[in-house]
């Protein structure tokens, strides 16, 4: 059967003539083993359980549905009588519906429900009964802490609804789920406080998913594109997160998250760029030891973006900023390099970024040989070699390690650090001058839904400096927080 003559079967009613209804069903799913018809008779009228092999649970559908239902005995059997009895006096599952087309069908029967279809009805009955295997919900992966919450999303898009709720109890919070991918029918869950944030922004966001034409959702990169800021900025305009705790935060702000399923992270919209450099953990410290933690971090993102080019412009075109020690040192360590110190710089970040893509694909078994194999060959064999000079492999070394810190910005960082690198090595300070000026522009013009990233310190925002610049207890903080809301009006 060609692919149009399934698009249009989809697109039909349901029939009320069973066996034609049945048919079709069969020919749209045909060459699917996992599709399981269970005919039998309902008080009388020919009917049918369909279900999905391995995306429920044989117990609850044979216990809570398949025996009671079978058991229903009527005077005056129709299949309107039937399904308003069944409507109104049995609650075989607290998760009900209709299907009235076979698409509608078909979705509901791939996500795990059950679906009884009746001589003479226009419409199926369908029963939640979803029992598919899925991974526990365990500690992130990608946000460690060690004061905060354990609790990880999973790639089930209800699961982490769930998580929301439990330490969202307020009304207030609204969970809308609706369907996107024309093949693969994914869940996507919109979730706001509805007293927090700007009902435009939440019009414009689904005004871009709706312009969304994919055949399927695999992973929120599909998604992010399209929330991303169309003007092109060197950082992201939308965050992802995989904790709830931290979801939940940014709601309070009044942000919008976007849950998916299939995978365990969440989109955060909008995403403010001071927030690369917060973690759950810094409300757990004291105010004065996570102010400082921050310091650092803001610190280790600008040696991780400038040290290595800030070394190369210093050494190749304003040696004198050097003092006479200093300068001999760099000048015997690179007397016997065969290159130069811009493309020395760029190699060894190359070979960095080629180690860490090796052992971040490799199983898990071997990635330990290649870190070490990796050291080996970089950290001994190069330098004795004279291929690379110990000054550079200490100053890249510090840069990449410097990157780890704000782990949010590593693609980022990654790129301008290289793009610092020729700016120092062809101009000298004047090129980082000037490339410096660049991304500060390009920050400071960047918005996402109207909302400029850089906020609160451009423009500037003087209650939101108190989790900004410095993190103020929460005695001080509850008198007023910093939301998208405010800033809007």
């Amino acid at each position: 059967m060609s692919d149009n003559t399934i698009e249009m079967l989809l697109q039909k009613k349901i029939l009320s003539e069973y066996k034609s209804n049945l048919a079709c069903i069969q020919q749209i799913a045909k060459g699917s083993s996992d599709l399981l018809v269970n005919e039998f008779l309902l008080s009388g009228l020919p009917a049918a359980l369909l279900c999905c092999e391995g995306m429920l649970s044989t117990s609850i559908i044979t216990e809570l549905i398949l025996k009671p239902i079978t058991q229903i005995r009527m005077k005056e059997p129709t299949a309107d009588n039937i399904f308003s009895y069944i409507q109104n006096r049995q609650l075989y599952s607290t998760d009900r519906s209709e299907a009235k087309t076979y698409e509608e069908l078909f979705r509901f029967l791939n996500s795990g429900f059950a679906v009884l279809i009746l001589e003479g009805a226009l419409t199926a009955l369908v029963f939640g009964v979803q029992g598919y295997d899925k991974r526990g919900i365990d500690e992130p992966s990608g946000e460690d802490n060690v004061m905060g919450a354990k609790d990880g999303f999973i790639e089930v898009v209800r699961v982490n609804m769930s998580l929301l709720r439990r330490r969202m109890k307020s009304p207030q919070l609204k969970l809308e789920l609706f369907v996107k991918g024309t093949k693969s029918q994914t869940d996507l869950c919109l979730c706001y406080m509805a007293d927090r944030v700007p009902q435009k922004l939440i019009r414009q966001i689904k005004e871009r998913l709706n312009e969304m034409e994919l055949e399927s959702i695999l992973s929120s990169g599909y998604v992010q594109p399209f929330l991303e800021n169309r003007r092109g900025c060197l950082f992201d305009t939308v965050g992802t997160t995989q904790r709830p705790d931290v979801l939940c935060a940014k709601l309070l702000e009044g942000r919008v998250g976007l849950l998916i399923e299939g995978t365990p992270f969440a989109l955060v919209i909008p995403k403010l760029f001071c927030e690369s450099f917060q973690t759950m953990d810094d409300y757990c410290y004291r105010p004065s030891y996570s102010t400082l933690v921050r310091w650092i971090k803001y610190v280790a993102f600008l040696v991780a973006v400038l040290l290595p080019s800030l070394y190369i412009a210093i050494a190749l075109h304003h040696p004198e900023l050097l003092n006479r020690t200093l300068l001999l040192i760099l000048a015997e360590a690179e007397e016997n390099a065969p290159i130069s110190l811009t493309a020395e710089a760029i190699g060894v970040l190359l070979i960095y970024e080629i180690i860490r893509e090796a052992g971040l694909r490799l199983p898990k078994a071997v990635g330990g040989a290649v870190s070490i194999v990796a050291g080996l060959i970089i950290g001994d064999a190069a330098v004795s070699s004279g291929l690379i000079s110990t000054p550079m492999l200490t100053v890249t070394a510090i840069a990449v390690i410097a990157g780890f810190v704000v782990p949010d910005l590593a693609q980022s960082v990654t790129l301008l650090r290289l793009a610092f690198i020729l700016a120092g090595g062809f101009l000298g300070l004047y090129g980082i001058s000037l490339l410096g000026v660049a991304v500060l522009f390009n920050l400071c013009a960047a918005e996402s839904f109207g909302f400029p990233i850089m906020a609160p310190l451009a423009p500037f925002y003087p209650e939101g400096m108190r989790d900004t610049v410095t993190r103020v207890g929460f005695r001080k903080m509850q008198s007023g927080d910093f939301t998208v809301e405010e800033y809007h009006e």
